[in-house]
């Protein structure tokens, strides 16, 4: 029993040494950022837009989801394909 508890321990401990060294999000729902499409994506799709909701990290990059007022939907994007608007 004294096993289980000391492995239960040390899990808790190597998930909680982790946390502390992820970075936070680059961008804040609200602000105004330049997308830049992927070349996957549809080449008009770059351009200005709302951060609408910070989404979790897909493992590389964390991911947002973003608004154009022209377009009647959102789009997901990452991090690195995201700018401050100047």
């Amino acid at each position: 029993m004294k096993i289980a508890v000391v492995t239960a321990v040390t899990v808790a401990h190597q998930i909680g040494a982790r946390g502390p060294m992820l970075r936070a999000h680059k961008f804040r729902v609200g602000q105004t950022v330049l997308y830049t499409s992927s070349p996957i994506s549809r080449p008009g799709a770059s351009g200005t837009y709302k951060v609408v909701k910070l989404l979790p990290s897909d493992g590389d990059d964390y991911q947002y989801r973003i608004k154009n007022p022209g377009e009647a939907f959102e789009r997901v994007a990452k991090e690195s394909q995201l700018d401050l608007e100047h």
